[in-house]
């Protein structure tokens, strides 16, 4: 098995939704925001070599939404899918899986673009598209809090094109589905959000998602506003970190700008963010 961290492109969110009831002067020691309150957000998702199968986790916006839409979001930097696998001798034709943590727009809005006649197809034409069960209903039937989430054009595409296929399981832990990892669920920021844990060079590694977007999130009550469910997250987060901790598990962390992967400390406050290390340098 070998893997690759590949930088999707760049946004902001504003701070304060990022961070909930947490004050300003806290959480902006480590997500410095700009003058409009807004903080650097990453979409990095990660590519996954395994004998004949190029599994990519997550697919970040994409670029098929309108001008307005991205508006909102300030893109920003150079990073795109194409050229990350480019730089590893990949193309998306080359993918055979795509694997969802979740289907909010910036983790699967690439995984369908917009042809110049203006309809719309996967991005990844020879992929399996892995999607948990649950989840999917819960996107297609969404509640009105999150529902600006769930755009139709990335999620409705996925179904019709007849790529789609569902992961079951109600355990925290499912295995067994032919992939080369383990797979974490979580159901405080949305409804069963799945997280791989791989075993890698001797290391285990967590792609942390959105249960810990950034170094910034990991004290346990350091919670988006965007979490349907904010005392579960707390439950969630503090169980997972004491066994990351005990466990010495890497954080893939797909949302931090300025750091791809980390390790943990034991503190006086609990948890904390240990050292940061290049994914590529590190391995």
């Amino acid at each position: 098995m070998t893997l690759y961290p590949i930088e999707a492109g760049n946004f902001k969110l504003d701070g304060g939704a990022m961070f909930g009831v947490v004050p300003k002067p806290l959480w902006e020691k480590t997500n410095p925001a700009d003058h409009n309150n807004k903080i650097e957000m990453a979409t990095r998702c990660l590519l996954i070599e395994d004998g004949k199968s190029l599994i990519l986790i997550d697919t970040g916006f994409g670029n098929k939404q309108s001008e307005k839409f991205f508006s909102y979001y300030d893109l920003w930097g150079n990073y795109s899918i194409d050229n990350s696998l480019k730089k590893y001798g990949f193309t998306r034709s080359d993918i055979t899986d795509v694997f969802f943590t979740h289907l909010h727009f910036d983790h699967c809005g690439g995984a369908i673009e917009r042809k110049k006649n203006g309809t719309l197809s996967p991005a990844f034409k020879n992929a399996i598209f892995w999607v948990h069960e649950d989840h999917w209903n819960w996107a297609k039937n969404s509640n009105v809090r999150e529902k600006a989430s769930f755009i139709p054009e990335n999620i409705n595409p996925i179904k019709e094109s007849g790529q789609l296929k569902f992961i079951k399981g109600k355990d925290p832990i499912i295995k067994n589905y032919n992939f080369s990892f383990d797979i974490l669920t979580f159901d405080g920021h949305t409804e069963k959000q799945m997280l791989p844990l791989l075993k890698y060079k001797k290391e285990t590694i967590v792609f942390a998602g959105d249960l810990i977007p950034t170094i910034g999130h990991i004290p346990v009550p350091y919670i988006m506003g965007y979490d349907t469910r904010p005392l579960k997250t707390l439950e969630e987060k503090s169980l997972f970190l004491d066994k990351a901790l005990k466990n010495n598990y890497l954080l893939f962390m797909e949302h931090d700008v300025a750091n791809e992967l980390i390790s943990l400390k034991k503190t006086e406050k609990g948890v904390r963010f240990k050292e940061s290390y290049k994914f590529d340098s590190y391995f």
